[in-house]
């Protein structure tokens, strides 16, 4: 079930939504820079979590990782458009915008990705990111920016 709440969409528990899902839901979509300490909340002691960039194994890392990623951001947003569930898996189809002061012109960046979890004892203990990490990093460079784009126009032809 979605409710809107000023202009956020919250995720609420529904009898076939186990509660590491909606957790994960809740959570993301008021995550930033101020509220880290939400992650263990959500996430398993024992968490493997992958992106574009890394591998981490465990919370404490996790939360070092989750420090690092966020600590040059001025704002950091994820909307969620769809979620799968099947057993203790659910994929998660979302919109991060995010804005940091050497990318983009300190513009907003806005990346479509996709994450597949699974639940175990309420917490998530497995996390992939699957999103263009060029779209989210490499584009928002000044010079780098410009030959990305390059390279995937002339991949596309």
């Amino acid at each position: 079930m979605v409710v809107k709440m000023e202009n956020v969409a919250v995720i609420t528990k529904t009898a076939n939504q186990p509660l590491w899902l909606s957790n994960f839901v809740n959570v993301y979509q008021t995550l930033s820079t101020t509220n880290l300490g939400l992650l263990t909340t959500v996430y398993h002691e024992n968490i493997v979590f992958i992106d574009p960039m890394h591998q981490v194994e465990g919370l404490e890392q996790l939360q070092c990782y989750f420090a690092n990623l966020y600590q040059n951001l001025s704002t950091c947003h994820f909307s969620i458009e769809k979620m799968l569930l099947e057993n203790d898996s659910a994929a998660i189809y979302w919109q991060m915008s995010y804005q940091h002061p050497k990318l983009n012109k300190g513009n907003t960046v806005t990346v479509d990705g996709h994450s597949h979890i699974r639940g175990m004892q309420d917490k998530v203990i497995y996390h992939r990111d699957y999103l263009d990490l060029g779209a989210m990093l490499y584009e928002q460079l000044p010079l780098f920016g410009k030959l990305t784009k390059w390279i995937k126009t002339k991949a596309a032809k």
